[in-house]
């Protein structure tokens, strides 16, 4: 029996922030672990380590607008390109055979 003709429809993935803060807990619970055994006190730990995840969450929430920005840039770049290859494209296909 075939498969019926429906589109595929994926949604965007809203685990991305849940799998996001679980690894940032994760490798904040490892650089809190480390620097508690090897140098600092408990509570210096503690405060490393919860900065640390404060500023990797931040970056990565803060990127997609940036990337968004960037690839609407880039789309226009390429656009405006295209137009200039395409308008060379027809004048020498005038001239060629």
């Amino acid at each position: 029996m075939n498969a019926p003709n429906e589109p595929v429809i994926r949604r965007a993935s809203a685990g991305t922030l849940v799998r996001r803060m679980a690894a940032t807990l994760i490798m904040g619970g490892v650089i809190f672990v480390l620097l508690w055994l090897m140098a600092f006190s408990f509570f210096t730990s503690l405060l490393t380590a919860a900065g640390c995840c404060v500023v990797v969450v931040a970056v990565s929430a803060a990127s997609d607008p940036v990337e968004t920005v960037l690839d609407a840039i880039a789309a226009v770049i390429f656009g405006v390109l295209g137009a200039i290859a395409a308008f060379f494209a027809a004048i020498f296909s005038l001239f060629g055979s």
